[in-house]
């Protein structure tokens, strides 16, 4: 009895391969009903990738002469590169019989959850795009972002992010969808600044005299660009001085430097001169 229960399970362990033959049988005669379809296909592919090959050394050459940024090419070439690698590869299915429609379906719903999933991403992802190609500034160049009042030296532009070094040797990091979304102050573009001072005095001052010292240490300042105009005008009545306003040229990179030097020497010849540079004050009466 035993030995009969043991035989027994040993001939229900046994696998049953029919199905699997019935699945290769099936699959070989696919492959030879196919035979041309695929060779077909096999010689699309091989045509196709090389004239994807062809296009693509074609396109880089293109950008080359249009002077785009290296990172910009360098992202376009890997963009379209995977583009028309998908075309080719998804034809060549397509040709062998095989339906690519809900394929590509599917695809396209993973794509959209996806972009929904990184819609943040994707904006600063665009936004570095766009940065690269138009190019509102460059590495090395100080901006000033006006939305939340961010400003330094640009030191890198990723595709999602650009970093800023701050006056004080701090680095802000800003998405790229922030500074294409909104205005912002390139305050190194152009190679000459103009210089805005105001300088408040005594009411009861001479406004030529101080005219005249203003000019004389303007004329001095070898950062000042003599060439340029220099306007010294009485601007507005203050509460408590009158408001003289200094409009003068510099060059970019000498901006700060010309600013510390024309008030230091304002504050050492209004001294000389006895001329006071008032503080707001408040005179209280007393009523009996």
């Amino acid at each position: 009895m035993l030995k009969m229960l043991m035989s027994s399970l040993i001939l229900t362990s046994e696998p049953d391969f029919s199905f699997y033959e019935q699945q290769l049988n099936h699959i070989w005669n696919w492959l030879i009903e196919k035979a041309g379809s695929i060779l077909l296909a096999l010689a699309f592919l091989w045509i196709g990738l090389r004239i994807s090959k062809w296009l693509l050394r074609l396109i880089q050459r293109s950008f080359e002469k249009s002077k785009l940024d290296p990172t910009v090419r360098s992202f376009l070439n890997s963009v379209i590169h995977i583009l028309l690698y998908v075309v080719v590869i998804i034809t060549a299915i397509s040709i062998m019989g095989i339906q690519v429609t809900s394929f590509v379906t599917l695809l396209g719903t993973v794509g959209v959850t996806i972009g929904l999933a990184l819609q943040g991403s994707l904006s600063n992802l665009a936004g570095g795009v766009l940065i690269l190609i138009l190019k509102p500034f460059v590495i090395g160049d100080y901006i000033l972002e006006d939305t939340h009042k961010n400003e330094g030296t640009v030191i890198s532009i990723d595709i999602f992010y650009t970093r800023l070094r701050t006056f004080d040797g701090k680095v802000v990091v800003i998405p790229n969808g922030v500074l294409s979304n909104s205005s912002l102050t390139n305050l190194t573009k152009q190679e000459k600044r103009r210089l805005d001072l105001t300088i408040p005095v005594a009411y009861q001052t001479p406004v030529k005299q101080v005219k005249a010292i203003l000019e004389e240490i303007l004329r001095q300042e070898p950062l000042i660009l003599q060439e340029e105009p220099i306007d010294i005008v009485l601007d507005a009545f203050g509460e408590s001085s009158l408001e003289m306003v200094i409009h003068v040229w510099v060059k970019t990179e000498n901006y700060w430097q010309a600013k510390w030097n024309v008030m230091e020497a304002i504050k050492e010849a209004l001294d000389l001169a006895e001329i006071e540079i008032p503080y707001r004050k408040l005179d209280v009466y007393m009523k009996q």
